[in-house]
């Protein structure tokens, strides 16, 4: 396993891209979650199809609401399946076939998080399902649903996001099993993972997969990770691997400056004096903070952090 990095080019502005087709449509009053919704919206097929384990709720607080309408607001049609039943594939074939890609999340919070106590215990309620029902979507609910959705529609790419994949990227610790689990893309077998905001990946992504371009061709496209295979290890000649000790380099831990304290009161503030903070060394952080982000930028500036792989070797 390893980090690569590799060159890329400046982020495009999200509206400098050319709308798909299907902006003739009307704007949804609200994304489809059926064949008859898609039937009075006019639409015969949905674009994008996004799996999440949260109701579904209109709102940019939710996963469904600002991912579907930021796609919507490009010309794609979005279809929503919200907290579907894992146990029967058909409910995954609601609305057909997508167009474009599948797109799988577990939704706002970590299912396993969602579903257990920290004494691993069952919650009796959940937040994020109507009536707070609970049980309502799988252990793992990221890697399930996308095992799902290859099984519906084998040929569609699988995007896969939210905080469940972007936490479980890279080899991690899981407090449930007590193990170190190995990247949520082996067991989910995603196309490509989009780990923190989305929202400029996902468009990109979708946009280019709109112009006939392959899913495995795609490996440049800040923030997202995928799995080196036959398909696109032409693209491996591109990274740059780092070792993970020069990312995160071992040794004492310094007293965490308390962001929250405004500087004119930090001479006042007990907890920073037991810091043997001073006001002169608060100055003192924060150009040391602006020198080495500068530092950083300027040895990383020809290859810049795009995303994390993982070699299938």
């Amino acid at each position: 396993m390893s980090t690569a990095y590799t060159m890329q080019t400046a982020p495009k502005a999200l509206f400098d891209y050319d709308k798909f087709w299907a902006s003739c449509f009307e704007p949804a009053p609200f994304l489809p979650m059926s064949r008859a919704e898609m039937d009075l919206l006019g639409w015969d097929s949905c674009d994008f199809i996004l799996v999440c384990g949260d109701a579904y709720i209109d709102h940019p607080s939710f996963v469904s609401g600002i991912i579907g309408r930021v796609l919507e607001a490009q010309g794609f049609r979005v279809g929503i399946i919200a907290q579907p039943d894992w146990t029967d594939v058909e409910a995954f074939r609601v609305l057909g076939k997508p167009n474009i890609a599948w797109g799988v999340t577990a939704g706002n919070m970590d299912s396993m998080i969602n579903r257990y106590t920290a004494d691993r215990k069952i919650r009796s309620d959940d937040a994020y399902s109507p009536d707070n029902v609970p049980n309502k979507r799988p252990d793992r609910a990221a890697t399930v649903y996308c095992q799902r959705v290859r099984e519906a529609f084998p040929d569609v790419p699988v995007l896969l996001g939210g905080i469940e994949g972007s936490l479980r990227r890279i080899a991690h610790y899981d407090y449930w099993s007590d193990k170190v689990r190995r990247s949520i893309l082996m067991d989910s077998k995603a196309d490509l993972l989009m780990y923190g905001n989305g929202e400029r990946s996902i468009i990109e992504v979708m946009h280019r997969l709109a112009k006939g371009e392959k899913i495995h061709e795609i490996t440049d496209v800040r923030g997202t990770a995928f799995i080196i295979n036959k398909h696109n290890r032409a693209s491996k000649s591109q990274f740059v691997e780092i070792a993970s000790n020069d990312v995160d380099t071992i040794g004492r831990v310094d007293a965490i400056i308390n962001p929250y304290v405004m500087t004119e009161d930090l001479e006042g503030c007990d907890i920073e004096k037991n810091k043997k903070s001073s006001f002169s060394q608060y100055q003192n952080f924060q150009k040391e903070a602006v020198a080495r982000k500068s530092c950083s930028y300027n040895r990383q500036k020809p290859l810049n952090i795009a995303y994390h792989h993982v070699n299938s070797q």
